[in-house]
């Protein structure tokens, strides 16, 4: 199973598409290991270093609509190959969010407040994040603070991260 915790990247915008995730040019590519050195390359985000900034991290925090735009599963793909299990936003583009949960990776949503308060521990310098599945905990670590927040999302989607993705899922149960 993966691991879901690690090194936060904040990404302090809304409506980051799949676009931006992975460029279309790369939809080609055959294995998905190709796709690793172009995650987040066309992201436009004050302040963002894509080389310096993706170095290490393991969930993505950001606001709302992630994922939006086509329907590829190649975005949920892309985070996949650079260890980025898990997502945190206060929405999700439909499709891409159960995209991330038929790959086995967690798409969590939260409320503004919490996203916010997120934000605030990263702006002490590394912050971490671990994802307690059963006990759906979300813990955050920072120079600053620590602070728990609880999460929900359906007991099929657990199931399909539980066991792996929809395929393992499905293997399993059918």
């Amino acid at each position: 199973m993966k691991e879901f915790k690690g090194k936060i990247l904040c990404l302090d915008r809304s409506d980051i598409n799949t676009d931006e995730i992975i460029p279309a040019k790369y939809l080609t590519e055959i294995e998905k290991i190709a796709m690793q050195p172009h995650l987040l390359e066309d992201l436009v985000l004050d302040g963002f270093d894509v080389k310096k900034d993706l170095e290490d991290a393991a969930v993505i925090v950001t606001r709302e609509n992630f994922g939006c735009g086509s329907s590829r599963e190649h975005a949920p793909w892309a985070l996949e190959v650079n260890g980025i299990y898990v997502v945190i936003a206060q929405s999700f583009a439909r499709i891409f969010r159960q995209n991330m949960f038929n790959c086995g990776m967690l798409a969590i949503p939260l409320k503004k407040e919490e996203i916010d308060t997120i934000f605030e521990c990263c702006k002490a310098g590394d912050t971490f994040l671990s994802v307690d599945i059963e006990a759906s905990l979300i813990k955050v670590t920072s120079p600053d603070k620590d602070l728990s927040l609880p999460f929900e999302i359906s007991e099929f989607d657990k199931s399909l991260v539980q066991t792996g993705g929809w395929l393992e899922y499905a293997d399993k149960n059918y």
